[in-house]
């Protein structure tokens, strides 16, 4: 059955986007949520580090690995459907996460919640693409999605602060259930239905590459930042390397590929695609630094940390509307350029902070980077759409989602490791036991602690995270500088983008 389709947007569109931000605010806010909470969860769990490691990042690590497969079993059964069922399974997930005994259970629900959130998250651009005909109209609701999508990131440890305020640290995950059963009811009745008519036979193998060749390269990562670089884990890294080459070669050769790979050879997508994962890796590592130097460093409760990233909503929200007007005027390899140097003031800006005097360094700071990744993040996407054909919009959001999930992972992974093994470098010989491990084990350690006994191994530890914080800075300082220069070499030809109309068009009801 075919229905028409008008090609300007009306208030059900309006509406269904609603809903599609809240599912994506969800999906990206649980990537940051747990951040205030980890001191309250190795409180009551007792975590190692890696273990803690884990928990952090498993959620982001299966999300990337599912997103492909998740997208295209939207495509074949319908990409409302997948996003309810999703749902589902979020809030089931967040249930056995909120509940959970053991260090154990907590990382097995936080990679169930990373099946739920792969399966909600690749619709939501690709509807957008379908549901938003007008250029001028479908560039302000990809802008309002990234505000959703990017913003989760900021708005995670403010909910999760409030809630750790009154409550125990499994209610950071409760957070989602109303949400999602709010979804469930209002998704029949505001978002069409999407799918392929003719979709082919699903690449079972080319999913089970897919994740195949993702997580070895992860666990490689994670055990040469952690442990050093020993053969074994190189031989993971390529492992995953070669399964990776396996899946592209098979989309190129599949007559039902789950992704168009002549997408890639596109520069402004491909562009795109990396410029968004390394901006999101850097992104995500650092939330991980800023949580803990406002709870542990200057002895902020959740609720007044949490409270401080309110201003970089703000900036979020500046940096989005203001790419998005001069995108009309303006080539994309300029703005994404200029918001990648505000970024890396930004991090300089963060690198003055101290154990005693750096919480109007952490706000500059955080305003500033919420400024530069808004508009980063609003010109990558709208560049990863536009670029992509109709019928190729839910591999190409596929591609763009899983690229910033994985960024973010990894940003986590790889910038958590190597701060933890700059924080361990730094402390006095003598300090021995969990102490050695991370900053919140050091002050638990000193709680047990006579005064002026706790006082000093307050002090040592303190100090070595800042300058491991600090190190983390300046990385990611020369690293936006260095993908500046990329943005601007790759995107030089892309000219600003301008608003027409779309014809109207048909889909299947």
């Amino acid at each position: 059955m075919e229905t028409h389709v008008p090609t300007r947007a009306t208030r059900r569109e309006w509406l269904g986007l609603a809903v599609i931000v809240l599912s994506s605010l969800l999906v990206s806010m649980d990537l940051s949520v747990l951040y205030y909470a980890l001191p309250a969860l190795s409180a009551d769990l007792g975590p190692s580090s890696t273990q803690l490691l884990w928990i952090l990042d498993l959620y982001g690590f299966v999300l990337a690995g599912l997103l492909i497969t998740m997208g295209t079993l939207g495509d074949r059964f319908g990409r409302r459907r997948i996003l309810l069922a999703g749902a589902a399974v979020f809030g089931v997930a967040s249930v056995i996460a909120a509940f959970s005994t053991s260090t154990e259970m907590l990382i097995a629900a936080r990679g169930l919640l990373g099946v739920g959130g792969a399966t909600l998250a690749p619709s939501t651009l690709s509807l957008i693409r379908t549901m938003f005909h007008d250029a001028g109209q479908r560039q302000v609701a990809i802008s309002i999605w990234t505000m959703g999508f990017a913003g989760g990131a900021l708005l995670g440890p403010i909910a999760g602060g409030v809630l750790l305020e009154h409550f125990w640290w499994g209610s950071v995950f409760l957070l989602n259930v109303p949400v999602m059963a709010l979804l469930l009811v209002l998704g029949p009745a505001l978002l069409p239905e999407f799918r392929d008519p003719r979709p082919g036979p699903f690449d079972v193998l080319g999913a089970l590459l897919s994740l195949a060749a993702i997580l070895p390269v992860i666990y490689g990562i994670k055990k040469v930042a952690a442990d050093g670089a020993e053969w074994q884990y190189f031989g993971w890294i390529a492992i995953g390397l070669a399964l990776g080459a396996l899946f592209l070669r098979r989309m190129r050769r599949a007559e039902h590929p789950m992704i168009d790979i002549r997408l890639l050879r596109r520069a402004q997508f491909s562009g795109a695609i990396v410029t968004g994962a390394i901006t999101f890796a850097l992104m995500a590592g650092l939330g991980l630094f800023i949580s803990q130097y406002l709870q542990l460093v200057l002895g902020f409760g959740p609720l007044k940390a949490a409270l401080w990233n309110l201003p970089g909503m703000a900036g979020m929200a500046v940096g989005v509307t203001a790419a998005t007007t001069l995108s009309a005027r303006i080539r994309p390899a300029v703005l994404v350029g200029l918001g990648l140097l505000i970024a890396a003031v930004a991090y300089v800006l963060l690198a003055q902070a101290d154990t005693t005097g750096g919480l109007g360094w952490v706000v500059i700071s955080q305003v500033l980077l919420a400024v530069g990744i808004g508009g980063v993040a609003t010109i990558a996407t709208d560049l990863v759409m536009a670029t992509a054909p109709k019928d190729r919009a839910g591999s190409a959001a596929a591609l763009s989602e899983t690229a910033n999930e994985f960024g973010g992972a990894i940003g986590i992974a790889v910038l958590g490791s190597i701060a933890a093994a700059i924080y361990q470098a730094g402390l006095p010989e003598h300090i021995e036991g969990p102490a050695r491990d991370t900053l919140g084990a050091a002050h638990q350690t000193a709680a047990s602690l006579p005064a002026d006994l706790a006082a000093p191994l307050i002090r040592a530890a303190n100090e070595s995270f800042v300058g491991s914080m600090q190190w983390i800075v300046w990385l990611a300082a020369i690293g936006s500088v260095l993908i500046a220069a990329f943005v601007m070499l790759v995107l030089r030809r892309v000219p600003a983008r301008t608003s027409t109309p779309e014809p109207a068009a048909s889909q299947p009801a």
